[in-house]
């Protein structure tokens, strides 16, 4: 799984990085078809904006975007709704089959 982190306005930490690659490890571990993950951090008026777009195997694009006060929280959020976006994905494929 190929990450890449990138900030708009914002600088991105090794603290920061260190984070967002222990969640993705948690989080999108289970799947196995991730080709690459790019998370976008960006600052809007005092509001936290992560973005984190995930390009997998069959043609699987998912993208999920979540604004907060907190950079952290932004992040997290951000990482569990492309996870859930990911369990549907994969469970539409695996359940077509009655």
């Amino acid at each position: 799984m190929q990450v890449s982190i990138t900030g708009r306005h914002v600088t991105v930490t090794d603290n920061v990085k260190a984070h967002i690659n222990d969640k993705l490890e948690r989080c999108l571990g289970v799947f196995p078809r991730i080709e690459s993950v790019r998370v976008i951090l960006d600052v809007e008026a005092r509001v936290q904006v992560s973005e984190v777009v995930i390009q997998g195997a069959n043609h699987i694009h998912v993208s999920a975007t979540e604004k907060s006060e907190n950079l952290y929280d932004a992040i997290d959020r951000s990482i569990e709704h492309a996870e859930r976006q990911m369990r549907k994905q994969r469970d539409k494929i695996q359940d077509h089959h009655k």
